[in-house]
């Protein structure tokens, strides 16, 4: 009998400890859910997300109405935010982070008293900031062409400014650049005929190799450049001055060929273009949202307006 009572204690024991278990658990996985929750709301600095409309990114926070802000970066995580800003004062670019349940207060990185930054863009891998500079190679001196330049992230902060190199820059502008998945680099440059046209450079071992330029579905004897390429290459957007446009600048797209060709690109219409300039596209690494300048501020859409371009 006492071994019957022990066996029948012994489970009762072990029936609150498996019904505590399962209630640690379940507050465990609600706390985790609950935090997750959290963070997703605050991505992209806590905004609601745009459907087919366009509608101005973050107003007040990031675009606001007495500046000028243009390319627009977020890391793969969608907690980090990097664009471009045009001050009094030159080209700068700003950065804002999610920390904790709160994004920081923007701030200004590598600032030049002399010489502008702007157009960032992350590698790949997130650990290298991309951008553009007139900065003349030995950091002294009057402002030189535009080169791509890059800042490697440290345990605190940013490495100094480094150049992107000969096989990238010229005596000429490059500028605005975007990565696929493999770290080719696309770009523009003018090195040809003072024309900006869009070229694109493998990387290899770390190198960048000679830029290849883009066919003739993508450039033409008008400007291109602003160029933003989606990390499977299945589709490029970038910005044009073309007879048919609909302002100084409009932004055009073309979709990868079975063949491996580029279609020949579109204009993105008047759902994104209008009479001033449009410029400085750049998607999300969820492949969710496309962002743009368009009249002096950020605009975001959601990508599924892509459909409407590609020929079925």
């Amino acid at each position: 009998m006492k071994k019957i009572k022990w066996f029948i204690g012994f489970l009762s024991i072990a029936a609150i400890l498996y019904a505590f278990v399962l209630t640690d658990k379940s507050t465990y996985e609600n706390e985790t859910s609950t935090k997750t929750d959290i963070q997703k709301s605050l991505m992209y600095l806590g905004q609601k997300p745009p459907k087919k409309t366009p509608k101005i990114f973050a107003p007040g926070l990031i675009s606001k109405k007495n500046e000028y802000e243009f390319g627009s970066v977020f890391n793969k995580d969608g907690t980090e935010f990097f664009y471009g800003v045009s001050t009094n004062n030159g080209e700068i670019i700003r950065y804002t982070k999610l920390e904790g349940d709160t994004w920081s207060a923007s701030k200004t990185l590598m600032i030049q008293k002399n010489y502008g930054n702007n157009d960032p863009f992350l590698s790949p891998d997130g650990n290298r900031l991309y951008f553009i500079s007139q900065r003349p190679l030995d950091g002294v001196g009057n402002a030189n062409n535009y080169d791509i330049w890059y800042v490697e992230r440290k345990d605190k902060g940013w490495s100094e400014p480094i150049n992107a190199g000969p096989n990238i820059n010229t005596e000429m502008n490059e500028y605005y650049i975007s990565f696929t998945n493999d770290g080719t680099m696309y770009f523009s440059s003018n090195k040809n005929n003072n024309n900006f046209d869009i070229y694109a450079s493998k990387s290899i071992n770390g190198e960048f190799q000679k830029p290849v330029i883009l066919s003739n579905a993508i450039n033409t004897p008008s400007y291109e450049a602003d160029v933003f390429i989606a990390p499977d290459e299945s589709y490029i957007i970038f910005c044009a001055q073309r007879k048919e446009g609909l302002g100084r600048g409009d932004l055009y797209i073309s979709f990868k060929e079975d063949d491996g060709t580029w279609s020949q690109s579109v204009n993105m219409g008047s759902l994104i273009n209008t009479k001033g300039h449009e410029l400085c596209p750049f998607v999300t690494k969820d492949g969710k949202y496309f962002f743009y300048t368009s009249n002096q501020d950020i605009y975001w859409v959601s990508t599924e307006i892509f459909k409407r371009y590609k020929k079925k």
